[in-house]
């Protein structure tokens, strides 16, 4: 398993961009497909974005698809998730995932290795 430490969250206005980050402990980062999920107050968890070992193919949720963008530098183990356009609804805890695997996935279960979460609120 990997260890994953998110950074970057904080708060931002309606319409701004704001990037995270997924730093990853571990030799292997380059073999693992990985992911970003988010849960925001009282619902639960939901993917956002997943991206493949080499950083070759991406999925998006529908709801990102278009302002968030994610990618990876396996060179310095680390993942990033790049947000615009943001919207009050986007406002959540955000975690990083790993899974091992080459598959990318929208199912939190598939995934072995969490990060403790970073916070973004988007206020309007």
């Amino acid at each position: 398993q990997l260890q994953l430490v998110e950074s970057g969250g904080g708060a931002v206005q309606a319409g701004g961009p704001l990037g995270l980050s997924c730093a990853a402990s571990g030799r292997t980062f380059s073999s693992y497909a990985m992911g970003w999920f988010r849960q925001a107050p009282g619902k639960e968890r939901e993917f956002v974005a997943s991206i493949s070992p080499s950083g070759g193919s991406t999925m998006h949720a529908d709801s990102v698809k278009g302002r968030f963008t994610i990618s990876r530098d396996n060179a310095k183990n680390t993942m990033s998730l790049q947000m615009t356009s943001l919207k009050p609804e986007d406002t959540a805890i955000y975690f990083c995932a790993a899974r091992t695997g080459s598959a990318m996935d929208s199912r939190e279960s598939r995934y072995d290795s969490w990060g403790q979460g970073t916070q973004v609120t988007v206020s309007s």
